[in-house]
């Protein structure tokens, strides 16, 4: 096997001595244009390449962030994904990208596997409300930024949207159109953007006199989820004028079970949903939803992490809360009578 070319390899052929090869690799100190140039000559003669590795366990920093989410198909964590690599390149820093779907047990390997890999970083949207995975990483000198959702009796930073509030300003519109039995289609317990967005529905009905109204299906974030629990809701008596879905995938499959069970939206029953959608996935009507800055909320997060890592002095952790927008289109409509 070939010999990999090393820094004295790149030193020799340029006639320099390898200290000088390092200063122009990593760009510190000085060199003049003349021997610069040398050394990049030598280093595309011999395809040198530098063990950034090797480099990192000299200076303790690899210059590498990951981001921890529990599901990458959902387009809200791929535009906080953009966001996050957009702001951590411009730092010069590359993203290690980790999918837990919504298991606690996979957040935990993933940890552990960060932790060996030597990130200096992580942004993590954790998958339950267990501070392990936060715990443990800073155990190992590494710190977190939460993303989306919070942990309780946890001290790290966080950049979120008000779940609740959102929530809160959706369900009152739907009131305002005169909708009075409205069943809310939820995440699982535990998960504080779940949590909040049914703080956020019950508040707007107890404050509306709707208190005894109140009707929650738990179930998973996903498509499927949403479909079932659209089911089990047309089959309550009476049944409801109004669905809430929490988050877009579980609205995307309420919308699916009410075209299969030959329901018009809005004239029939109205559909609201917490997330917009991108224009490959939107459905038919377009939904009134609360909108997140999801990219905004990625870039915010990875920015927050590299002050950390800068070891400027920054105040106690930090909670940046965002506000949601209410975007009122067609699934949305008084009810029937």
């Amino acid at each position: 096997m070939k010999k990999m070319p090393n820094i004295i390899d790149v030193a020799k052929r340029a006639g320099v001595a390898p200290i000088t090869v390092s200063r122009v690799i990593n760009k510190s100190g000085y060199a003049s244009e003349a021997t610069r140039k040398k050394v990049e000559e030598a280093i595309a003669e011999l395809g040198y390449v530098q063990n950034s590795l090797a480099r990192g366990l000299r200076i303790k920093r690899t210059n590498t962030l990951a981001l921890v989410v529990t599901d990458i198909t959902n387009p809200f964590f791929t535009l906080i994904a953009r966001g996050v690599e957009d702001a951590a390149s411009k730092a010069g820093y590359t993203v290690i990208y980790c999918n837990t779907d919504e298991s606690e047990e996979k957040e935990i390997s993933y940890s552990n596997i960060l932790v060996q890999k030597q990130v200096d970083g992580v942004l993590l949207v954790p998958a339950c409300s267990s501070p392990q995975s936060v715990r443990f990483l800073g155990q190992n000198n590494i710190p977190v930024v939460l993303i989306d959702r919070r942990v309780p009796d946890i001290h790290t930073d966080v950049v979120r949207c008000d779940s609740e509030e959102g929530a809160y300003n959706l369900v009152k519109l739907v009131i305002e159109l005169g909708h009075r039995n409205i069943v809310t289609i939820s995440g699982p317990q535990g998960v504080s953007t779940s949590d909040d967005r049914v703080a956020g529905y019950q508040r707007a009905m107890k404050e509306a006199g709707l208190g005894d109204n109140l009707n929650v299906l738990y179930g998973s974030f996903t498509q499927a989820c949403g479909y079932d629990l659209a089911n089990q809701a047309l089959a309550l008596n009476p049944r409801p004028t109004a669905l809430f879905g929490t988050n877009n995938f579980l609205s995307i499959g309420i919308m699916k079970a009410l075209r299969d069970a030959g329901m018009r939206v809005p004239e029939d029953i109205t559909v609201i949903g917490f997330d917009d959608l991108p224009e490959t996935m939107v459905v038919d009507p377009i939904l009134t939803v609360a909108a997140q800055p999801a990219y905004k909320m990625g870039v915010l997060a990875a920015e927050l992490l590299l002050k950390r890592l800068s070891e400027k002095m920054l105040p106690e952790n930090q909670e940046i809360i965002l506000p949601t927008e209410i975007i009122e289109r067609q699934s949305s409509g008084p009810p029937l009578g």
